[in-house]
């Protein structure tokens, strides 16, 4: 059974850079042809993809989102981090780590995290 989990700080300040990351138990994140994605839903508001780090540990940003945005992984932990840049409240939101074998651009995850909500606040 694959499992994700979010962990990080649930507060950030303005204009810190917000840093969580996703632990995956059940399979290695270097597993072929899956690909690992952070997404966040703002309070009232759709879910938003940040972007993904792939198999190969290749990565690709949301363009709205890519001049702030990196994702790296540690494969010995089987871990994947985000790191949000020059937050502002704007970027307040439940986080979610998801991956699987499908498109992430396409919305296609077969596992998801709980999620973990981030406050952007002094």
């Amino acid at each position: 059974q694959v499992q994700l989990q979010e962990s990080g700080p649930g507060l950030v300040k303005p204009s810190q850079t917000l840093s969580l990351t996703c632990t995956v138990s059940g399979v290695p994140i270097t597993a072929t042809y899956h690909y690992w994605s952070w997404i966040r839903q703002p309070p009232g508001k759709g879910k938003e993809w940040i972007g993904y780090i792939g198999y190969t540990g290749n990565t690709y940003y949301s363009p709205r989102l890519e001049s702030r945005v990196s994702i790296s992984w540690e494969t010995s932990k089987n871990q994947f981090t985000l790191q949000l840049s020059s937050v502002t409240p704007e970027d307040t939101a439940i986080y979610y780590c998801v991956g699987g074998t499908g498109s992430p651009i396409q919305e296609e995850y077969d596992y998801w995290g709980q999620g973990t909500q981030v406050t952007v606040s002094l």
